[in-house]
């Protein structure tokens, strides 16, 4: 594909907006620079220096800046000399073709992508200039990830369903045993019955914990995010990060989520708590305690509905963010898995109930993190047509 691109920008690019008027009235040519800005994956042109030349649309979005901005920039102003890029760029100048390279990571303080798919190509009208194109295979993967949890999920929480009501009833029979001999128990062995009695709640407890997890019917509706995530910094500045400091990055304009109110709640309750949670347990070289809550909107993220030919359009992100010391790189592929935890006598089912309630919504759910900086982002989807309120976009 990038030797393709690399041949319309070399035919066309340079000419931009210089090109003859077709006779007869027939349509002109559509503005080749036009058509590299409607590409969705992110085009940039690189001269010899690796200035930015030429700056699309998807890569302003990508390196979140704009296109004026960045034209005349140094790619050296947003990666390290020694990133892999430009292990690339110079094989591109060197062989004169086309290179592509895969699972690429680019990290630094002004930008931090993982999983990214790069394709170069020789831009022969600029000396040793490369056209560029970058596309983030992250989110497919990350998608892949959540759709095989959410098959061997759906098997064990059919099982967990059923175990429920079969592990509750001896329980109860347990229980109500261990209250009758308490009765006539000595006082050395009442201490076992009371024993009895708290092991079996914490059994039922347990289980109605795993019992969150089976299929339930989800009403949806409208929903402003906006207020969803006031009650929940209400609720944790009352509580458990009654010592943080929040920061809201709201899109006033942002439109309903289509969702949940209560299992929304719940979702940015959980992920709220495990943020405050890890700030408070090891905050990132001695920051004070941060936890941001963002929200935007973010066009062309579309997932198919597996079994189906539907695609849904996922374009509100919810992002908590915090400044603490991260998530260990070996948990974070099984991160939405049940059991699986950082915390000293956790049961690890808080982000896999997170992920199902995303999922059951018919949304996605990622994780960025590195020392300092923690982001959980939320895509979801907007109600369908004629099921906005009037006046809930505020």
């Amino acid at each position: 594909m990038s030797g393709r691109l690399a041949s319309l920008a070399r035919r066309v690019l340079p000419q931009r907006g210089t090109g003859p008027q077709m006779e007869g009235g027939d349509m002109p040519p559509p503005d080749p620079a036009a058509i590299l800005s409607a590409l969705p994956m992110a085009t940039v042109v690189l001269d010899g220096q690796d200035r930015f030349r030429f700056v699309n649309h998807a890569a302003e979005q990508f390196f979140q800046l704009s296109a004026a901005n960045m034209v005349g920039m140094e790619l050296a102003e947003f990666l390290p000399r020694d990133s892999r890029l430009f292990a690339v760029l110079r094989q591109v100048r060197a062989q004169d073709a086309p290179v592509a390279d895969h699972e690429l990571t680019l990290d630094s303080p002004r930008l931090h992508r993982s999983g990214l798919s790069i394709q170069a190509a020789p831009f022969s009208d600029i000396p040793d200039a490369v056209v560029l194109t970058l596309t983030d295979s992250s989110k497919a993967q990350m998608l892949d990830r959540q759709l095989n949890f959410l098959g061997a999920a759906r098997g064990a929480t059919a099982m967990a369903s059923m175990l429920a009501h079969e592990i509750k009833n001896p329980l109860s029979g347990i229980r109500g045993a261990a209250q009758l001999l308490e009765q006539s128990a000595s006082e050395a062995d009442r201490e076992l019955t009371t024993l009895i009695q708290e092991e079996t709640d914490r059994i039922r407890n347990l289980v109605d914990r795993m019992d969150m997890f089976s299929d339930r019917p989800l009403e949806r509706e409208a929903v402003n995010i906006h207020r969803v995530l006031d009650h929940v910094k209400r609720i944790a500045q009352s509580g458990f990060a009654a010592h943080l400091r929040f920061i809201e990055e709201y899109d006033p304009s942002l439109p309903p989520v289509w969702g949940n109110r209560d299992q929304l709640i719940q979702i940015l309750l959980n992920l709220v708590k495990n943020a405050a949670e890890a700030v408070s347990t090891g905050g990132h070289s001695g920051a004070v305690g941060e936890i941001h809550l963002v929200t935007a909107y973010h066009h062309g993220l579309r997932i198919a509905v597996p079994g189906t030919q539907e695609r849904v359009h996922l374009p509100l992100q919810i992002i908590v963010r915090d400044n603490g010391p991260g998530i260990p790189e070996n948990l974070r592929s099984s991160l939405f898995e049940p059991f699986i935890t950082t915390k000293r006598g956790g049961q690890g089912l808080g982000l896999a109930l997170v992920a199902k309630l995303v999922a059951n919504h018919g949304g996605l759910i990622e994780c960025e993190s590195r020392p300092g900086r923690t982001s959980f982002r939320l895509s979801m989807p907007v109600p369908p047509p004629g099921e906005i309120p009037a006046g809930d976009i505020e």
